[in-house]
């Protein structure tokens, strides 16, 4: 846990050399012009730690349980540092400002009040909540568990120790701005002048943000300049920090840590497979297979890493169900479609499974094994214990050798010792994209997401790298992007292969028309599943276009490989 607090910090530290930083940055510089106190720069770093902290780690709630939208929180803000930026200029609205600083913060001492501590805590605050920062491993770690409800102390503390570092060189670019302005002759002289002219800055950063230009010049940022800031993340990415990342926030030292038993499959919906060879029930329970070898998989069926899989799977059902191996299938779905069971059993169908399946929509089995994975692998021996994790992709040879062992150490005799899997080269770089604003995080376009309703969206001339923009009228709800008709998708990527989770919006199929390279085909969506979009001859970074003249699908989640 220090290690990941130490490398915390590093990142928050580091983030002022970053790309999404430099949004912000005019409010920080126009902040040191500021006459009212020597306690703003400490108001503005304790204000920004405190609700960068707490809206990270419980936005998702505070929305669900208030009905507010987050835009409503950012908006404000904007206002708020579009106030401060006024108050510099004009010197009434500038007392207006510090007394309704003073009465927010009445509780604080008189002295504190008076240094400006007050209208820097609000600053502060304004700016935890418009920030984005570039997240790597470690935020990102934290932040899956908010969206899913379980923050825990240890996400406290990372996230804390986070915010306290990016505020460090904050704090120091306030306080020389202050130290300079007093001391510099000429600043001295024009303090009122420069006072006047970093308010207009904050003012103009203000519009700027509340219309959205700050995303159009961070794409210009990243489109011109597509390595800056790419290494910023690599010390979170070295061994250490990862298998700190494991054991922390992937289930590691909880109840379904290897060695221990294994939680009891409880919680899931209707189950598909069951044959009478295994047990003449309606279900199945790990304390009715004692004395069995049970492999649970966790999956999905639109995600392609789990699709790739499966076929492993089958071959291990067939080859060792005789001797004592029962696969139970977990399907925790990742979109809601997922979860009907019409689209599982037509699933399970295409791919040729025959083990026994459980559908597990509200994942309480998932929460059960605190699995953070689609796949994920669990290997339980003949007493009931957890002997061997995997997640992801690959060692296939491995997890069979682990099978045998087990079996062999529950009395089975196995022949075939020497497994021969075939080996699948993943050729992906571009990580998966979501299309739903939940988990949106590449959207170039350049104008706000507009919420659940049609809005018209743009495309930059020039894509960043593994980023996506929209054309013409588009629908974007927490889980999918719906197109009007005649508008565009543009896709910068880089792999072989390109997926698309997608399903017709209304009882006739969908047409897509798809551009790369000159070429184009046509793409019938007229089921719930993931598509085979792109199927290149060899990987490289390609820029795919969307078309789609009808509109009528919804688009979920693009995966490569």
């Amino acid at each position: 846990m220090l290690i990941l607090t130490l490398f915390a910090v590093l990142a928050g530290v580091v983030t002022i050399l970053s790309p999404c930083i430099l949004p912000i940055l005019p409010i920080l510089l126009s902040s040191t012009a500021d006459k009212s106190g020597k306690r703003r720069p400490i108001g503005i770093v304790l204000g920004f730690v405190t609700s960068f902290t707490f809206f990270t780690l419980f936005l998702s709630s505070l929305v669900i349980a208030i009905g507010i939208g987050a835009d409503v929180l950012r908006m404000s803000s904007v206002v708020v540092l579009g106030l401060f930026g006024l108050s510099l200029v004009v010197h009434p609205i500038q007392e207006a400002f510090e007394r309704i600083a003073t009465r927010l913060t009445a509780r604080l001492p008189a002295s504190s009040t008076r240094g400006g501590l007050g209208g820097g805590l609000l600053v502060g605050l304004s700016l935890g909540i418009l920030w984005t920062p570039c997240v790597g491993p470690i935020l990102a770690a934290v932040i899956s568990l908010a969206l899913v409800g379980t923050v825990t102390a240890q996400a406290f503390i990372i996230t804390l120790a986070y915010a306290f570092g990016t505020a460090v060189p904050m704090f120091i670019i306030l306080q020389a701005g202050s130290a300079a302005r007093q001391k510099i002759p000429w600043l001295v002289q024009n303090a009122a002048a420069i006072q006047q002219s970093f308010g207009v800055v904050m003012l103009a950063t203000a519009i700027a943000i509340f219309f959205n230009l700050d995303r159009r010049f961070q794409t210009f940022v990243l489109t011109t300049f597509p390595q800056y800031g790419t290494s910023l993340t690599q010390l979170e990415d070295i061994p250490l920090v990862q298998t700190q990342l494991q054991e922390r926030f992937s289930g590691k030292n909880t109840k379904s840590s290897t060695d221990s038993l294994a939680p009891e499959i409880v919680g899931g919906q209707q189950w598909f497979n069951l044959p009478s060879t295994i047990l003449p029930v309606e279900s199945l329970q790990l304390a009715q297979l004692r004395g069995k070898v049970v492999l649970l998989d966790f999956w999905t069926y639109s995600c392609i890493n789990c699709q790739r899989t499966l076929p492993y799977l089958q071959n291990w059902w067939e080859k060792y169900q005789d001797d004592g191996l029962v696969i139970i299938g977990i399907h925790s779905p990742e979109f809601e479609f997922e979860k009907n069971p019409g689209n599982v059993a037509e699933a399970i169908a295409d791919f040729g499974l025959s083990y026994p399946t459980v559908q597990d929509n509200e994942f309480a089995i998932w929460r059960a094994y605190s699995n953070r994975y689609w796949p994920a692998k669990y290997l339980i021996d003949a007493e009931g214990l957890i002997r061997y994790t995997h997640f992801g992709e690959g060692k296939y040879d491995e997890t069979e050798r682990v099978i045998q062992n087990l079996l062999k150490e529950a009395g089975s005799i196995i022949t075939d010792t020497t497994p021969d899997n075939p080996t699948y080269q993943n050729y992906a770089q571009t990580h998966e994209t979501y299309l739903g604003y939940a988990r949106m995080d590449s959207l170039a376009s350049p104008e706000r997401v507009v919420r659940d309703s049609f809005a018209t969206y743009s495309s930059p001339s020039k894509l960043p790298n593994d980023a996506f923009s929209l054309a013409g009228s588009w629908r974007i709800t927490s889980e999918f992007s719906q197109p009007a008709a005649g508008a565009q998708l543009y896709l910068n990527f880089a792999s072989k292969k390109v997926f698309l989770v997608a399903l017709p919006s209304s009882d006739d199929s969908a047409e897509i028309i798809v551009s790369l390279d000159g070429r184009e085909e046509r793409l019938e969506v007229a089921a719930d599943k993931l598509y085979t979009v792109v199927d290149l001859p060899d990987p490289g970074r390609h820029t795919l276009k969307l078309t789609f003249p009808t509109g009528s699908v919804a688009l979920y989640a693009f995966t490569f490989g």
